[in-house]
């Protein structure tokens, strides 16, 4: 973790914000002694959040597919 001045913080900014990007976390210390954590937000979303991707592929299928690959008959009927 590295400290900073205030006045290096104001001259650095952008790469002092790379800093805290690859290091976690930067303090920035004023004259009067107070500091103060700078540290990257996360990013929030789902891991599976992915890109869609163009297919040509109808849903009658896509389902079949599924269902093969699940083991189940091309005729299958659920149960109720």
């Amino acid at each position: 973790m590295r400290v900073y001045t205030y006045s290096e913080a104001r001259q650095k900014l952008s790469s002092i914000l790379d800093k805290a990007e690859s290091m976690g976390k930067v303090i920035i210390r004023r004259k009067d002694g107070r500091t103060f954590a700078l540290i990257p937000e996360r990013k929030l979303g789902s891991p599976l959040d992915v890109p869609s991707i163009k297919a040509t592929v109808s849903t009658e299928e896509l389902v079949a597919v599924v269902r093969k690959e699940r083991g189940r008959a091309r005729g299958w009927k659920r149960r109720v």
